[in-house]
């Protein structure tokens, strides 16, 4: 029973014949995964609260990200799967096997040299990043940094995996490797912190990343991935050769964001002692929903925009690109209103505990409010990104993420002066900007390429979205101040009743008033949650579905 289970899920895992299947599964794992990235969250809060240890933690992130973001997600979303994409649509599987064996073999090289090279630096590094942490607290972050060090080559392993699998589009196995990424930072908050004390958080994230790689390689290797090491074999070949050009704008637009989050680090290391915690709490919590929604979708529309325009069907690419576009902002628009209305009530429940004290909660939730200005940008900018991506084309995301961070920067320079040291509110402003500014940019530069991107419906979609958003904020509203009357605010289970009733009576309005302007992502998302939880056996769809978008 077992061997058939794993077997089904791991090995024959479902295909993803449209955006709508594919989004439905990475969502509904990716919504798994971030519920465990919340207790996850929380069991960090309760434990440590928003102090130096928290601090230490995040910022020890920084350098093996930046190993990981280089050498592998700029190859990845930007390169790899185009042209590994292109191959296996033309029927040259062998090629295609012998691109991902190449690249595997690059990542592995690299990563190592890498991380050795900067594991010997990072006391160093550290003084640059950090500079307001204390010796003591520095020593910490370089220690917690070399046992991280491990992480981006597993993770570069599991990412070539999914790539891979993403291709073919067998989504199931990709999206449950981040809840076992998330699993393993889990077992070392409960289990090795208690061993060998906050040093088990850095050997909680090595489990999970290697878990990440682990869960992946069944499913790779039944799809025919063989791996031979031969660097200089590999170096030579020429869709490797073609990956790398493709990848070397991507890199570029990876740095300007890298340069965006060690600037975030280093203005947080001067602020309040907790600031660095306090930021990526609060970022945590908004990703949520982004990662649900903007990410999920642009991860699953991404190879059928890249066969579209492989096939030079700009029709059905732009009709891709708004149905997706238009369902994120479905979903995005309205949380967006909910999360700023409601912004104490989620920080109180998902962290308001252990030591994450008043002072915690109430700076938390003001950046949460901030970031959800612009969490509407924030959740389309992967797809737009990945638009340009699939026309094999890494320049024009490169030079607007540049655009954004120089953005970012010089705001917050502005905020600091204008706002004073110690409030990380500014940090918070400037992201949200910079995000807005990136998304028109992309916005703007793609129409240009297309000319129409079907604007008169995604017009008319936003309208009708935002008016019903505007309506449930109001409902919302109402019950928040009517659940405050008949329980008391003063413990969990109060604000966890305020919080529930007043988002589902905002987002039942949300719907209605959906239904009642006719809103054709509201009926695109009945149709198909119906379809999911009443499926019709008799019914037999042609099998690219019209590339109909609802994510359920």
């Amino acid at each position: 029973m077992f061997k058939k289970f794993f077997d089904k899920v791991f090995l024959n895992s479902h295909v993803s014949s449209s955006v709508s299947n594919a989004a439905f599964f990475i969502t509904f794992f990716g919504l798994a995964s971030r519920l465990l990235g919340l207790f996850r969250d929380r069991l960090l809060a309760a434990t440590f609260g928003a102090g130096d240890i928290l601090d230490i933690y995040y910022a020890a992130f920084r350098i093996p990200d930046l190993i990981y973001n280089f050498l592998i997600l700029g190859a990845l979303s930007a390169a790899f799967i185009p042209v590994f994409t292109e191959l296996i649509s033309g029927k040259k599987e062998k090629k295609a096997w012998r691109l991902s064996a190449g690249i595997m073999d690059l990542a592995i090289t690299f990563i190592v040299i890498f991380s050795l090279f900067l594991c010997f630096m990072a006391p160093y590094l550290m003084k640059l990043i950090t500079p307001g942490f204390s010796p003591e607290k520095i020593s910490q972050v370089v220690i917690f940094t070399r046992i991280m060090f491990f992480s981006p080559l597993f993770l570069g392993i599991g990412g070539i995996f999914g790539a891979t699998l993403t291709s073919y589009k067998r989504f199931v196995v990709f999206s449950l490797a981040p809840i076992f990424y998330n699993l393993g930072i889990i077992f070392g908050i409960l289990v090795l912190v208690k061993f060998c004390g906050p040093i088990g958080l850095a050997w909680g994230v090595v489990l999970g990343a290697f878990l990440h790689m682990l869960v992946q390689y069944p499913a790779v290797k039944s799809l025919g991935f063989n791996f031979k090491k031969d660097f200089f074999s590999h170096i030579k070949n020429v869709e490797v050769i073609k990956v790398l050009k493709l990848m070397i704008p991507r890199v570029f637009g990876i740095a300007a964001n890298q340069i965006n989050l060690f600037a975030i680090t280093i203005f947080a290391s001067i602020l309040a002692s907790g600031s660095l915690a306090i930021f990526n709490f609060a970022q945590n919590l908004q990703s949520v929903p982004l990662g649900i929604f903007g990410v999920s979708f642009s991860i699953a529309a991404f190879p059928m925009l890249s066969s579209f325009f492989a096939q030079k069907n700009n029709r059905q690419f732009v009709k891709t690109f708004s149905q997706t576009f238009r369902q994120i902002l479905f979903f995005v628009i309205p949380i967006s209103v909910f999360i700023i209305l409601l912004r104490a009530q989620i920080v109180r429940v998902v962290l308001g505990t252990g030591k994450f004290d008043w002072e915690d909660t109430t700076l938390t939730f003001q950046c949460l409010g901030i970031f959800s200005v612009s969490l509407f940008a924030q959740s389309v900018i992967p797809l737009l990104a990945r638009s340009f991506y699939a026309m094999q084309n890494t320049k024009i995301p490169f030079y607007v993420a540049l655009a954004g961070e120089i953005t970012n920067i010089s705001t917050i320079l502005i905020l600091l002066i204008l706002i004073g040291k110690q409030e990380i509110l500014s940090l918070a402003i400037a992201f949200s900007l910079s995000s807005i500014v990136q998304m028109f940019l992309l916005l703007f530069l793609l129409r240009l390429r297309f000319e129409n991107l079907d604007d008169k419906k995604i017009l008319e979609s936003i309208t009708k979205i935002s008016l019903a958003a505007f309506l449930g904020g109001l409902i919302i509203q109402f019950f928040k101040y009517l659940t405050a009357i008949l329980v008391n605010m003063d413990t969990f289970f109060g604000v966890f009743i305020q919080l529930g009733v007043a988002s589902f009576f905002g987002g039942i309005t949300f719907l209605f008033m959906c239904y009642l302007l006719k809103t054709d992502e509201f009926f695109s998302f009945k149709k198909s949650f119906t379809k999911r939880i009443f499926p019709n056996k008799e019914m037999v769809l042609p099998e690219d579905i019209n590339n109909d978008l609802s994510g359920f």
